[in-house]
């Protein structure tokens, strides 16, 4: 478990004596234990199940979007619904080159904007998922493909933890976030899982908050800024180094902007991050 945020946690300690209340005192203890991953993941499902179940939608900060200024894809359109709940911080489809009949997966979906478009990028002999760890943001975008009947037919949204793939190995070309990875606690576990589903060639293209510098635990340990995408993100050789370990090869790391949401005291960057699952043969995606 890779979760490195850190809690402040104040203790205050009563003595007695046999029942009798000789004398109070109190002693604060203040120390720092690491943060669950239980909570975690409650801070975030909390924040996005809000976020779902908010007819307008929004975003993980309350902005227009997470972390910095998307590049539009104002060419391939995408239910309304779906546009309303963007939490993103870059545009992940504008780094790949899906064909006919290819299969494209977004982790942490959300409310479906990326695998809408996508789904008209593979056409209707090609698929796209999304996989969401939020009940209702997996059923918010179940029901918008439902009002679009026959349109999106090759679209589909899974419930799962994405360290924790409910996807078949070896069977998608292109794996895309936006703004999501940041989120959970163990990174690495996402980086295999991404290894694992795609096919021989296949493509991993996120867009993603990085960190300029490593930061502090009590940084680390605030619940609020780890559910805003900002306390969970590593930083670009962190990043770099984990995909490696996943086994990933062609890794780069693009910033795209210096995002500036919320009083924080280091800096971060919205950025896109590519790599690539090493093939037998020459590869397919790009």
């Amino acid at each position: 478990m890779e979760a490195r945020g850190r809690r402040l946690i104040v203790r205050t300690v009563t003595n007695s004596l046999d029942g009798l209340w000789l004398s109070q005192y109190i002693a604060r203890i203040a120390f720092f234990v690491p943060m669950s991953e239980i909570e975690i993941r409650r801070a975030v499902k909390d924040r996005y199940s809000k976020i779902a179940l908010t007819p307008e939608g929004g975003s993980c900060s309350g902005e227009s979007n997470c972390c910095g200024s998307a590049v539009s894809l104002s060419d391939i359109s995408a239910p309304q619904e779906a546009e309303s709940v963007n939490a993103g911080c870059g545009s992940p489809l504008t780094l790949i080159s899906p064909t006919m009949g290819q299969v494209v997966l977004d982790l942490g979906s959300g409310g479906g904007i990326d695998v809408f478009r996508a789904s008209q990028m593979v056409g209707p002999t090609g698929k796209a998922m999304g996989v969401d760890a939020t009940p209702e943001m997996v059923w918010r975008a179940r029901e918008t493909k439902a009002k679009y009947d026959e349109k999106y037919a090759n679209v589909e949204f899974r419930l799962g933890e994405i360290e924790h793939l409910p996807i078949e190995s070896g069977s998608v070309d292109y794996v895309i976030s936006n703004c999501v990875i940041n989120l959970v606690p163990d990174k690495l576990a996402v980086f295999k899982e991404s290894y694992r589903v795609l096919r021989e060639g296949g493509t991993f293209a996120v867009a993603d908050v990085t960190l300029q510098n490593e930061i502090s635990d009590e940084a680390r340990g605030d619940m609020d800024s780890w559910s805003a995408c900002i306390a969970g993100a590593l930083t670009d050789s962190e990043y770099k180094s984990k995909l490696v370990a996943a086994g990933f090869v062609d890794v780069g790391i693009d910033h795209i902007s210096d995002s500036n949401i919320g009083e924080y005291p280091f800096k971060y960057h919205s950025s896109h991050i590519k790599a690539r699952k090493a093939s037998s043969g020459p590869s397919k995606a790009g």
